[in-house]
């Protein structure tokens, strides 16, 4: 039996800069705690790269980012950067 050689994995493309794609940018920051809420909203948290307080995001302005914005909107304040 001949061992053949695996071909070596493909590596992720490298993610674009959401400014590259020329869309706006929001600033996305967590001013309270996801303690103590509902684990769909502790997931969105985390969906948004939020995970302590006062921490920021970059984030593209998307529809989906938008509606997970609404979901935590209590627990976030939203700028749109330059």
């Amino acid at each position: 039996m001949s061992e053949a050689k695996k071909p070596a994995a493909k590596k992720a493309a490298p993610k674009k800069a959401a400014k590259a794609a020329g869309g706006k940018m929001l600033k996305v920051t967590q001013i309270a705690s996801g303690a103590g809420r509902i684990q769909s909203q502790q997931a969105t948290l985390k969906g948004l790269g939020l995970s302590k307080l006062n921490r920021s995001k970059l984030l593209q302005d998307t529809p989906e980012v938008r509606g997970m914005i609404n979901a935590v909107r209590h627990l976030v304040t939203v700028e749109e950067a330059a």
